[in-house]
């Protein structure tokens, strides 16, 4: 699945959502596991708010030693079962993940070659996480994020990435005009009501150069 994107600069995610970016870090252009990154969830009063936290629900430094778990993708079909995001599907802690486009292997060559998939238009969209909040031995909270997955091997487009033989998957691609609605969810049964898979003729796909910051990343689920 999914574990290396481009995120969008600051002044896109205030225009796409209204959140507020006055007051974050910055984040890098490409991101992959534990890397910093946008998350846009509900406010106090439901308004969207911005808060930057690492890709992958678990980071590896809150990992025990010798566990290697990639948490960058949760399957729908499992999240309200699995430890590392039953906690916060229940609660809804629903968010929008801001990005230009994301990676996928595409072996229709033969061989895995790097592909993006955006939106057809070129614009900047969000797609659906979870979050958690972290408490420090130090003080305050640090935040980290997840994106969730659907099966996508109808999908005339993201059928054509992962491996031959490979269950299809594809990221939730919010519309624009429900964002509220998903950061506001306020139930599982509401945010599960709203997983589908974008409209294929609303997305393209490109081959991509390589990645430079997580080669040997893998996307294996638990």
């Amino acid at each position: 699945m999914c574990v290396n994107y481009k995120p969008t600069a600051k002044e896109i995610v205030s225009a796409m959502t209204g959140a507020d970016t006055s007051y974050t870090p910055d984040w890098p252009d490409e991101v992959w596991q534990d890397y910093a990154a946008p998350v846009v969830r509900a406010g106090e009063h439901g308004e969207p708010e911005l808060i930057v936290g690492t890709y992958g629900m678990v980071p590896k430094r809150k990992m025990q030693p010798g566990l290697h778990l990639s948490t960058m993708n949760a399957r729908a079909e499992t999240i309200g079962e699995k430890r590392s995001y039953s906690k916060q599907w229940r609660q809804a802690q629903t968010c929008l993940l801001p990005m230009e486009w994301f990676y996928e292997p595409n072996y229709e060559s033969g061989k895995a070659e790097r592909w993006a998939i955006g939106m057809a238009d070129g614009e900047p969209f969000c797609v659906a996480g979870l979050w958690r909040a972290w408490e420090e031995a130090e003080g305050g909270f640090t935040f980290s994020f997840t994106q969730i997955t659907i099966n996508a091997d109808e999908h005339p487009l993201m059928k054509r990435f992962h491996k031959p033989g490979d269950e299809r998957r594809s990221l939730v691609i919010i519309p624009r005009a429900e964002y509220g609605d998903w950061l506001r969810a306020g139930s599982p049964e509401v945010a599960r009501a709203m997983l589908a898979n974008y409209p294929a003729d609303l997305m393209r796909a490109w081959p991509a150069a390589k990645g430079y910051g997580g080669k040997q990343q893998t996307a294996e689920l638990f």
